[in-house]
């Protein structure tokens, strides 16, 4: 099968998870993953395309240079905030019962739902996105989608859960990659993606809460018969814990976010030792000392309340009996000590971290494995499936540049480098060059970017050399 490249791009609160695939076939092969810190993203929402732009120029730059390509297309996810859901349905009427019904007629019908539903403000909404939720056919109802491909009827009916979100966001997406000259291949519903990398088919079959705590926002989808049934977000996740530790401590807020990740942690009884250590901040003056279990107490106030807005929102639900494979913690913020543990308490379900599943391989660091990741990858999983071409191509060969030839002055006191003392000629003899005069003006080419081995430290000898001549030149002058 012929090999593309697919990018995915997951525009977080706190950081650009920028992700870049080798798909051939099945085959998929992770060769590029790095996280940036974003600018201009408020909640998981544009809120300043111009400072989000130039952070992400940096990236798409960035990775661009290492792996020598062209990124000409990329996949996106939606924001996750101030997304509304609603119940729509569509009809269809066969005009050959006796064929089978195929994957295209239900795709048909769900676009025809998303098309007709009337948005209650079309100037500033627009769809997000449709999941199917139940089925229905000439002497068959609640069919899911895999039991309704293949039957035969005369007509099709189906329910969908319809998300409406920000037409605004989406226009603000579509303005930062015109400007970096990228295409937007798909704007993905990030719940949906996420729930396939990190959920197993059991659990989504038999009831799970998938709880994604970003930097800006808090997302929990329900999952039952295989099917999101329910989604609702928080304004606010793990970026609120850092900016606590920045207001209690008096510190920056990137300082804030290193102790959080190196020293954090939920449930500060639990800490044992650790909550005997005490941290010197040494960048103010006098030097501050902050007990770690202090910051531990203030991690778990903000940690508390996440916990009981996930918990309100799977109440609210009405699945919350449901939940046979519990809930799955996943995100950045699923990374902080003891989260899971303390999920588990309020709760009383059973509670896992979502890492994502080992469904591609990667030649890049640990990080790609992280739950951070698991946006960036759901995307490229994705939009494998939907087959999606290819999203970069090779540079054309740079033109190469030509070398500066200046003019330096050579002494007796000139290094010359041994591998140059004696240079074999063309019978085989080796000629001992001649001994450089006193003064004698040469051209030399100097490289216009740093390079390694003898002809760089030959060249950096000879220009300390002239500088050294100049210099002692001048103090002549001044003296006479």
């Amino acid at each position: 099968m012929e090999e593309k490249y697919i990018a995915s791009i997951d525009l977080g609160s706190s950081k650009f998870g920028l992700c870049v695939a080798r798909v051939n076939g099945d085959d998929v092969q992770i060769v590029y993953y790095k996280e940036t810190p974003s600018e201009g993203i408020r909640y998981s929402m544009i809120a300043n395309p111009l400072k989000a732009s130039e952070k992400l120029k940096e990236a798409v730059h960035e990775a661009e240079k290492e792996l020598m390509i062209k990124i000409l297309q990329v996949v996106v996810g939606m924001p996750r905030n101030e997304v509304a859901q609603v119940t729509a349905s569509a009809r269809i009427d066969r005009s050959h019962p006796d064929d089978y019904i195929t994957a295209e007629e239900v795709q048909t019908l769900k676009s025809i739902a998303l098309e007709t539903y009337p948005l209650p403000n079309p100037e500033s909404q627009i769809m997000y996105g449709a999941v199917a939720q139940s089925f229905s056919i000439d002497d068959e109802i609640q069919l899911v989608e895999n039991e309704v491909v293949g039957t035969l009827s005369s007509s099709l009916e189906g329910n969908f859960k319809v998300f409406i979100g920000s037409r605004k966001a989406t226009t603000a997406l579509d303005k930062i990659f015109n400007s970096l000259d990228i295409a937007v291949a798909k704007k993905y519903f990030l719940p949906e993606v996420v729930a396939k990398t990190v959920l197993t088919d059991e659990e989504r079959m038999g009831g799970v809460a998938l709880v994604d705590v970003g930097a800006g926002v808090t997302s929990v989808a329900i999952y039952h018969g295989g099917i999101m049934r329910y989604y609702a977000s928080l304004p606010f996740g793990g970026k609120a814990i850092t900016n606590d530790i920045r207001t209690e401590c008096s510190i920056s807020e990137d300082l804030a976010e290193k102790i959080k990740k190196r020293f954090g942690a939920c449930q500060p009884g639990k800490l044992a030792s650790l909550s005997e250590k005490v941290l010197q901040i040494r960048l103010t003056e006098p030097f501050k000392e902050v007990p770690v279990r202090y910051i531990s107490e203030v991690i778990d106030c903000r940690a508390r309340e996440i916990v009981d807005a996930v918990l309100y929102y799977i109440q609210e639900s009405g699945m919350q009996n449901t939940l046979r494979s519990g809930i799955v913690i996943t995100g950045g913020g699923a990374e902080l000590t003891n989260f899971v543990n303390l999920m588990k308490e309020m709760s009383g379900y059973d509670v896992r971290k979502g890492y994502p599943r080992f469904m591609f391989s990667a030649s890049v660091g640990s990080g790609v494995y992280s739950t951070a990741a698991t946006a960036a990858i759901g995307m490229i999983l994705s939009a494998k499936e939907d087959r999606l071409p290819d999203c970069v191509t090779a540079p054309e060969k740079p033109i190469e540049e030509e070398e500066e030839l200046v003019e330096v002055e050579v002494t007796d006191e000139t290094p010359v480098p041994d591998d140059m003392l004696f240079a074999p000629s063309e019978f085989g003899e080796e000629v001992k060059p001649e001994k450089p005069q006193k003064t004698k003006k040469v051209k030399v080419a100097k490289p216009k970017s740093e390079k390694t081995g003898i002809l760089s430290i030959f060249w950096k000898n000879v220009e300390g050399t002239a500088l050294k001549i100049y210099d002692k030149a001048n103090q002549e002058q001044e003296i006479k």
